[in-house]
């Protein structure tokens, strides 16, 4: 029995157009990768072109992500496994003195992608009331602690985006506390930080 379904040999492609097609594919790959898989992913933009479509925008905040990440690993596991156990390890390291209560206002201003951070030092258990507000969209921030007496690296409060914040931080340990922001508008953000409270001293990083 004839199966009718199979093909002559005018209808099978011949091995020219077999060669063709597969070289029109690889460049058009090659293509694609130049174009937009390498702007939109790594921010490499070779042909300028994904400066023009916005690629490489989108693959900058992807790369910096990533190296945000990143350092939040290697910060997270330098921590100390718990405060107390460094505190009994070293039990002068935490003062009992209380601070003078400060005031302070301070307004910078950050590129696109740029970050910066203020921190003020306390003692354990002290507080200091602060509130911060963008002049324009919102902003990046982490709040977090570190010592080196106390050979804390990184220790976490909270983080997020937002436009303003209010609250009270209350120290759990000995050594500087405060805020870091970056700015992942277009346009330069300027942010305004007023703080008061029981720390000794102030500054930007």
């Amino acid at each position: 029995m004839h199966n009718s379904n199979i093909p002559s040999d005018r209808e099978l492609p011949s091995t020219a157009k077999l060669i063709k097609s597969t070289i029109l594919a690889i460049i058009t790959a090659g293509v694609l990768l130049i174009t937009v898989v390498m702007p939109a992913e790594y921010a490499i933009d070779p042909t300028g072109l994904g400066k023009i479509t916005g690629l490489q925008r989108m693959g900058e905040i992807k790369v910096s992500l990533a190296n945000e990440a990143e350092a939040d690993v290697l910060a997270k596991s330098q921590e100390t496994p718990t405060i107390d156990a460094v505190k009994e390890a070293i039990p002068e390291a935490t003062s009992q003195t209380s601070a003078p209560t400060q005031n302070h206002e301070m307004t910078f201003t950050l590129a696109p992608d740029e970050g910066t951070e203020i921190k003020v030092t306390m003692v354990k258990d002290a507080k200091v009331n602060y509130v911060w507000e963008t002049d324009d969209g919102k902003a990046n921030f982490d709040v977090h602690g570190d010592s080196k007496l106390l050979k804390i690296s990184y220790h976490p409060y909270y983080k997020g985006s937002d436009v303003k914040r209010e609250g009270t931080l209350e120290a759990a340990f000995d050594g500087g506390h405060g805020w870091f922001w970056r700015n992942r508008t277009k346009e330069p953000l300027a942010i305004t930080l007023i703080t008061s409270g029981e720390y000794t001293d102030i500054k930007r990083y």
